[in-house]
């Protein structure tokens, strides 16, 4: 049963497909990769440090109920279950015996010291490229679509009386929901934080030559005729250390958890081959 369900698991982790929808190929791969998650796991529940592990029950309905969300209805949720050859009790029971590994590794690595502001600052320092923040320009515009010569000229005219009459955010916003037909009018024409290129290259070079607050020509592209608005403007250069000191601190902290677990694992295995 537990073999059946790490199967399941497996599969929409590797391949975000059920089981049985998978090709030759994939299920070689799925059937390797099973086999061996389910060696390194019975090592696991057999080892000192899952002794007294237990999965209080909320958690248990919590894991069970983001499984049936990957199904469209309870139907075909228990269709994949019976295929497989489980059933609501079995299912239960696999997904605890997942859990009970996932909290021996916690437990492996919960003395595992955080990484002090000190380490993340070293860390900072040593990798300036990781923080060197690109020259980037928070957008919004107004899009409209043309067809024909006629729709063009039209759409010109009113795009070139806009960004004359509609330059504060708040008026840009309401002119882009009632006349940009871009999925960002529904957003006030917020484009967002604009990179270089991340634009066409006919937009890109007007909206980074704007000046905060000021509102472009109108320009071409192959979507149609835009006017843009430049919201702010966020300089390049080094990101702040106090900006990024909590994820950095986060992603080393993890970092050394998934260390401290790997060298447990290996000196697990290698302690179990020599017996």
């Amino acid at each position: 049963m537990e073999r059946a369900y790490l199967e399941l698991k497996l599969s929409w982790e590797l391949f975000q497909k059920a089981p049985e929808t998978l090709s030759p190929p994939e299920r070689n791969r799925l059937g390797e990769v099973a086999a061996k998650q389910d060696s390194i796991e019975q090592r696991i529940l057999s080892s000192e440090q899952a002794r007294n592990v237990m999965v209080p029950e909320p958690t248990l309905r919590t894991r069970i109920a983001e499984i049936r969300q990957r199904y469209p209805d309870e139907e075909s949720f228990l269709q994949d279950l019976a295929r497989i050859g489980l059933d609501a009790h079995s299912l239960a029971a696999s997904v605890e015996r997942d859990l009970r590994v996932e909290a021996v590794l916690d437990r492996v690595v919960s003395a595992v010291p955080p990484v002090s502001e000190v380490d993340a600052e070293i860390y900072y320092r040593l990798h300036p490229d990781a923080f060197d923040r690109p020259e980037a320009r928070r957008l919004r515009h107004i899009l409209i679509t043309v067809n024909t010569p006629q729709e063009a000229d039209q759409a010109h005219r009113l795009l070139d009386g806009l960004r004359v009459t509609h330059t504060s955010p708040e008026k840009f916003a309401k002119a882009a929901l009632r006349h940009s037909q871009c999925p960002s009018a529904l957003e006030d024409g917020l484009l967002g934080v604009v990179r270089r290129n991340q634009l066409f290259p006919e937009l890109e070079s007007a909206a980074f030559a704007l000046d905060e607050g000021e509102v472009s020509e109108v320009l071409a592209s192959e979507m149609g005729l835009h006017i843009i608005r430049c919201d702010e403007i966020l300089p390049s250069g080094m990101i702040p250390f106090a900006e990024v000191r909590a994820r950095i601190v986060e992603r080393l902290t993890e970092k050394r958890r998934q260390e401290a677990q790997k060298q447990w694992l290996k000196q697990l295995m290698s302690a179990r081959q020599l017996a």
